[in-house]
């Protein structure tokens, strides 16, 4: 494990009213601490998970649209505010990783195309050929197992946006690869993901953002109860 802790300097933040500042839990964020290999963060829809990941990634020197130290195009991005108030403690230092955002992949395909009309070996690093000459889900599997290889930092916002359940389940395996020598921190939704053994949670939709266990999890639970139950949800949510 690398990244130890995130600690937010709130006392140079000028107006807290401010966004992103202003969502719970960004707002009653003092320090959040990394204690496995594999942490998930979890909660709604504009709980403040991926603008903390976005964040931790532009103090990383990750690109904050997607991609690595290395990756230099621009695209517009309002969470990377948060960044400049934020210090990450770490033991020890690790500058090698890689950014997952799921919302801009397609402009990070586009930009190793580009790479790639000087030096097609650039592909050798993402299956061998275009992310788009494949699918999207083909795109995200071909990036985790090429490109991931090193020991790093692997930041994923939403890495299940383009995998069906199975390849869920093989991106899994890739989790627990990756964890033998480095640390992965993901946003998700995805109860499959979720239950990775032996990781931590935490749940943004408490303020302050507190550790929780799988099956605490509105996305265990409601997931459990629709497929247990589906004739009666069905019948309250369209009749």
């Amino acid at each position: 494990m690398y990244l130890h802790e995130v600690i937010k300097l709130k006392e140079n933040i000028r107006n807290p009213h401010e966004y992103p500042f202003h969502i719970p839990a960004i707002d009653k964020l003092d320090r959040l601490r990394f204690h496995k290999n594999v942490t998930f963060f979890v909660g709604e829809n504009g709980s403040g998970k991926s603008t903390l990941m976005e964040a931790i990634a532009y103090q990383c020197g990750f690109n904050t649209a997607g991609g690595s130290r290395n990756n230099l195009y621009e695209l517009d991005s309002s969470e990377a505010k948060l960044g400049d108030y934020l210090r990450l403690s770490w033991m020890p230092k690790m500058n090698q990783g890689f950014f997952l955002r799921a919302e801009s992949f397609y402009n990070f395909a586009s930009h190793i195309d580009e790479l790639a009309r000087e030096d097609r070996r650039v592909y050798d690093s993402y299956g061998g050929r275009s992310l788009h000459e494949q699918s999207h889900g083909e795109s995200f599997l071909s990036l985790f197992k090429n490109r991931f290889g090193r020991s790093g930092i692997y930041l994923l916002d939403e890495p299940e946006a383009a995998l069906s359940p199975a390849r869920q389940l093989a991106f899994l395996s890739i989790i627990h690869e990756l964890a033998r020598t480095s640390q992965l921190i993901i946003a998700t939704h995805s109860p499959i993901l979720l239950g990775y053994p032996h990781a931590d949670i935490y749940n943004f939709n408490e303020s302050p953002v507190r550790l929780t266990t799988y099956e605490e999890t509105d996305h265990y639970r409601i997931t459990r109860r629709f497929l247990e139950n589906r004739s009666f949800y069905l019948h309250e949510l369209l009749d």
